[in-house]
């Protein structure tokens, strides 16, 4: 049974400096979506993911230090598509797919709009362009996997303080309506599917001490499309794994 893990890194080369590799050799993901990697291959030494039994498929940014996916599989591909064929998301490095018989696995990192009106703009075309894209490729691909940063907390359930962060980027009406309708769409939200309680979070600020005192989002996702439901199994929040300011979302599923 497959375990896929979907982690924003912040940086591979800094958490590979806080012991990524020793936590991957306990958590054991057979597929590992990474997000926010900061780098290329070329940056970084991946004879230690290959003799961890690792195929390894990067997709960064143009920009250098920015952005960027990748999908760590144990299991080997029979197809990888690099990007969505929009260029100016894949001159940022957001979407990967790797193809598993009739499953495929993305790794997504959406935008944040955290930056300003501009990249708020840019994040709200992205989330309309992205629902287009998904519904094309399902056409094709009846069975996703949807795992990645998507910068948006679903409902109150899913950020420390709804009431104050109402009108912030990541927690706006405009944004959660989406991620409802991108759900309804045809997705099931993994870790909800498991786990209805509050205080799970996937991603802390680093100011003010958030991580001790759990003040944090619920930003990264495993969703899945409804066709695969009876393979669903677990899914968790990793909330102990240190190598970023977001932690692990595990999903063991059966496809």
């Amino acid at each position: 049974m497959p375990r896929v893990i979907t982690y924003n890194l912040n940086g591979i080369r800094a958490a590979m400096s806080k012991g990524l590799i020793d936590w991957m050799s306990s958590a054991q993901p057979d597929i590992l979506c990474l997000q926010e990697i900061k780098a290329t291959p070329e940056q970084v030494g991946v004879f230690e993911f290959e003799e961890h039994g690792y195929h390894h498929y990067w997709y960064p940014a143009q920009k250098k230090g920015y952005s960027g996916v990748a999908i760590f599989s144990k299991i080997k591909p029979d197809n990888v598509v690099y990007g969505c064929g929009i260029p100016e998301y894949d001159f940022e490095g957001r979407v990967i797919r790797a193809d598993y018989g009739d499953v495929s696995v993305l790794s997504v990192y959406h935008p944040s709009g955290s930056s300003g009106d501009e990249r708020q703009a840019f994040k709200m075309k992205w989330l309309g362009d992205f629902q287009n894209y998904i519904d094309e490729l399902k056409k094709t691909r009846k069975k996703l996997i949807i795992s990645g940063d998507y910068n948006i907390c679903h409902k109150a359930i899913d950020i420390h303080n709804p009431k104050s962060n109402a009108n912030t980027s990541g927690f706006l009406p405009e944004e959660r309506e989406w991620m409802e309708q991108f759900i309804n769409s045809g997705f099931i939200d993994a870790f909800r599917y498991f786990n209805q309680e509050p205080h799970q979070y996937s991603w802390w600020s680093y100011r003010a001490g958030s991580r001790g005192k759990n003040l944090g989002w619920r930003i990264d996702y495993n969703l899945v499309t409804k066709n695969l439901e009876k393979g669903l199994k677990r899914s968790v929040i990793l909330p102990d794994a240190m190598h970023s300011d977001h932690c692990p979302v595990l999903l063991d599923i059966e496809f």
